[in-house]
């Protein structure tokens, strides 16, 4: 990691359907090799499967589901005189939102379903309506966080 400066970011276009930043983003996480076209297949085909399963917006579900796996806390490791202390701290917004779409993909990717699409849709309804893999993963961030609050004092 530099220590001159912190790296530029990126600006990311917006997908071409939808014209979502976000939804790029994790298109992007998603893409294995630089195949962006099966990455925007696979979207898209969840996004079709959660609008015929719903007939709501799939992209307010997929902002929902964001929403409900993004992290408030987290815990860091911090070395005080020869031990370590899992240090609960507060999840900037775009770290949060990286976690959320890394987590989402996770779980999805760890499902039964046999396409990944079936699996991508699965768990973006489950994370919206607040349960699945992803929800849980979360909810043990916070758990963790909580159980550490002891320590907060050593936050830097």
């Amino acid at each position: 990691m530099s220590r001159r400066h912190a790296a530029e970011k990126r600006e990311v276009l917006p997908d071409a359907k939808f014209g979502d930043i976000v939804l790029t983003k994790f298109m992007n996480s998603l893409m294995y090799a630089g195949r962006k076209s099966v990455a925007e297949a696979i979207v898209y085909g969840a996004f079709e499967t959660i609008e015929k399963k719903t007939s709501q917006d799939p992209v307010k579900v997929f902002h929902e589901a964001l929403v409900n796996v993004k992290p408030d806390l987290e815990v860091r490791s911090r070395r005080v005189g020869g031990a370590t202390y899992q240090v609960p701290v507060e999840v900037r917004s775009e770290r949060g939102q990286a976690l959320a779409i890394r987590w989402i993909i996770a779980s999805a990717r760890g499902r039964s379903e046999n396409t990944m699409t079936e699996r991508l849709s699965g768990e973006l309804l489950d994370a919206s309506s607040g349960r699945g893999g992803a929800v849980k993963k979360r909810e043990d961030t916070h758990r963790m966080a909580d159980a550490n609050k002891a320590f907060a004092h050593y936050r830097w």
